[in-house]
C-alpha cells in the first residue's frame, strides 16, 4: 500500500470513535448553529446503526432526510424502495415510484421514521478524508443500508 493512503487510512479511527461517541439529536429538531457544515454523520436506532453520509452541509442535509423530495432524502427513499420490494436495478424510477400511491405513502412513513432515528456527527472539511470515513464507518458498523453501488 501507498505510505500516503496508509497514513490517510490508518488517521480515520480517531474520527470514528469521535463520531460514535458524539451526543445524538432524534427528533424533527434543528440542529445547533454554531455546528460544524462539513462531516460524516450516521443514522441510528439504538445500537442499530443504519446509514453514513457525507456533506458540506451537515443542518440542511440533516433536514433533507427527513423533509425533502426524493433526491434530497436518499435514505428514506431506500428506506421505501425496501418497505415496498422495489430493490431491482433497472426498476421503475424515482420519478415513477414517487407517483406510485403506495410507494409514497412508504415514503412519508421512511421520512417520519428518519426524523426520529439518532442522528449523529464528526466535523471533516477534507473531501477524501471524508470518503473514506464514511466508508471505514459503514463497514466498521456494518451501516446495512449503505452499498456504494454506481447508479
Amino acid at each position: 500500500m501507498h505510505p500516503r493512503f496508509a497514513a490517510l487510512a490508518d488517521s480515520l479511527h480517531p474520527s470514528f470513535v469521535k463520531l460514535t461517541e458524539c451526543l445524538p439529536h432524534t427528533g424533527r429538531v434543528r440542529l445547533p448553529i454554531g455546528m460544524p457544515s462539513c462531516g460524516v454523520y450516521l443514522f441510528s436506532e439504538g445500537n442499530d446503526h443504519l446509514y453514513v453520509g457525507r456533506t458540506d452541509r451537515l443542518r440542511n442535509r440533516h433536514k433533507e432526510h427527513w423533509s425533502g423530495k426524493a433526491n434530497d432524502a436518499p435514505f428514506a427513499f431506500k428506506l421505501a424502495r425496501h418497505a415496498t420490494d422495489n430493490l431491482l436495478k433497472g426498476g421503475p424510477t424515482r420519478k415513477a415510484l414517487e407517483a406510485d400511491p403506495i410507494f409514497a405513502a412508504a415514503f412519508i412513513k421512511a421520512k417520519e421514521r428518519v426524523s426520529n432515528m439518532q442522528f449523529r456527527w464528526v466535523e471533516e472539511a477534507d473531501p477524501n478524508r471524508q470518503c473514506l470515513l464514511e466508508i471505514y464507518v459503514t463497514v466498521v458498523l456494518d451501516a446495512r443500508y449503505n452499498d456504494f453501488i454506481n447508479h
